[in-house]
């Protein structure tokens, strides 16, 4: 039963073949039966059940429910439900229980939705292998061997292990399409501005962009439709999605563009090859392949470097000690509870961006580094509208490689920040994307292919991505 997809479950509860309490109750045997994996910070078992069970009296009572009725849900540790611990996977948070709920939470309960556990993560979502969380590492289901990406690591692990029918995570730079290409399952980052982020914990505002991963399109084309739309707490938030599937989508006709910026560096065979096959597949379906020239693309992450650095060393300035967050105990006067409380409280690689966040938003380095990075990231946005003129949709890897092992890159900056060379961009564009698997590797590891859509084209993303799985099937 928990091999199910999201829309599988709901009909089999919907037509009361299964009640929700067996399906909440699989769910938590499978958490149990697969904690090595250390997927999740926080099992809401108790309260799973009892939802469940009120659930089911409602149901048998012939009480209309929401879409997502009876449904276990999994939620990235950053985003807040009252009463429910949220800890970003940081010391800094280690006791922090929200007294508020994030919105797309809110929209999920109102689907009737079940929270069943708060996901492990790279600590304050900075990190692309899950091995930054202050709760341990998180295990790849595929391999155990292998990181499951980043920084929603436990998101799409906990997919990819059937602990739930769908989880939410956040996506910076990468940080859901990565993790769902290593587990081979599905992550979106939607159009920025279109799913709320009241309520999530911010690491970098202007890239930050709540999705789902679930194991089908159709599944994370459902939760999307849920999540997204206009709300009043969240001045960056648009308007309703009007999303309806269309089951005869075809790739007769269709331009897809493919950057030659981003395959020049394909440097894995495993990758390379899987992607020349999908794209032989995506031509014999009648699609026109099209190689664009996008230059700017070199520039896609030293820009994200400086504004997500800025930004989160800016967000992250609340967490002092006294204000809010983990308190040393160790301290003489004012100035060492917020060096020590911090010191502390941070792991190596917040404090690392902190630092470089703060020495960009200096007097003498605004201008020279964040005001140019934000001049860039209109560069990039410009050169996906003219890019989007040529074509309908962009074909990318979601990752460079597939899944690598633990350690492997720790120590390596500029091959860990290759992992999102393929998704950094699309967050500055502020773009909508989605990874679906594509292959498994000569080890047997995910491959990931990632189809970036114009500004609002969740429509024809979805619909793509459905297409693609019938084909790949």
């Amino acid at each position: 039963m928990h091999k199910k997809t999201l829309v599988e479950i709901i009909e089999l509860l919907n037509k009361k073949q299964v009640s929700s309490e067996e399906v909440v109750s699989g769910c938590l045997k499978q958490i149990e039966k697969n904690s090595h994996l250390n997927a999740l910070n926080y099992v809401n078992s108790e309260d799973a059940l009892e939802s469940a069970k009120k659930i089911d009296k409602r149901l048998q009572k012939g009480e209309k429910l929401g879409l997502l009725a009876g449904v276990p849900i999994v939620l990235k540790d950053n985003i807040c439900v009252q009463g429910i611990p949220t800890t970003c996977s940081s010391k800094m948070l280690q006791n922090f229980v929200p007294q508020y709920t994030a919105t797309v939470v809110r929209k999920l309960l109102e689907q009737d939705a079940i929270i069943i556990g708060k996901a492990n993560m790279d600590e304050f979502a900075m990190g692309s292998s899950n091995e930054t969380s202050y709760k341990g590492k998180v295990l790849n289901p595929v391999n155990n061997e292998y990181v499951p990406g980043g920084s929603s690591g436990g998101s799409a692990a906990s997919i990819a292990a059937d602990f739930a029918y769908a989880a939410l995570g956040s996506d910076t730079g990468g940080s859901i399409r990565q993790p769902a290409a290593l587990c081979g399952v599905v992550g979106v980052k939607p159009t920025y501005g279109t799913v709320s982020r009241y309520g999530v914990v911010a690491f970098a505002s202007s890239l930050d962009q709540v999705g789902p991963i679930t194991k089908t399109a159709q599944d994370a084309a459902l939760i999307f439709k849920i999540i997204s739309g206009k709300d009043e707490l969240d001045t960056t938030s648009c308007g309703d999605s009007n999303l309806k599937l269309n089951q005869d989508f075809s790739f007769k006709g269709r331009k897809i563009g493919i950057p030659k910026e981003f395959f020049d560096q394909i440097t894995d065979n495993d990758v390379k090859n899987t992607m020349n096959q999908e794209l032989k597949k995506l031509e014999n379906q009648g699609a026109e392949i099209i190689e664009l020239s996008m230059k700017t693309l070199e520039y896609a992450m030293p820009t994200y470097n400086v504004l997500a650095s800025a930004e989160a060393a800016s967000n992250l300035s609340r967490f002092d000690g006294i204000k809010y967050g983990y308190r040393s105990d160790n301290f003489d006067d004012l100035l060492s509870i917020y060096f020590k409380s911090r010191s502390e409280g941070f792991g190596y690689e917040v404090k690392r961006r902190i630092l470089l966040g703060n020495y960009m938003l200096t007097s003498a380095c605004f201008e020279k580094y964040y005001i140019k990075a934000q001049k860039v990231q209109t560069l990039i946005k410009n050169t996906f509208l003219q890019a989007f003129e040529k074509c309908d949709l962009i074909v990318t890897p979601t990752s460079a490689t597939p899944a690598f092992k633990f350690g492997e890159k720790q120590n390596d900056k500029v091959a860990m920040a290759l992992s999102d060379v393929f998704t950094v961009p699309v967050n500055i564009a502020g773009n909508a994307a989605i990874s679906i698997p594509a292959g498994l590797s000569s080890k047997g590891l995910p491959i990931g292919l990632q189809i970036i859509a114009p500004h609002f084209g969740e429509q024809m993303m979805f619909d793509a991505a459905q297409a693609y799985e019938r084909l790949s099937k």
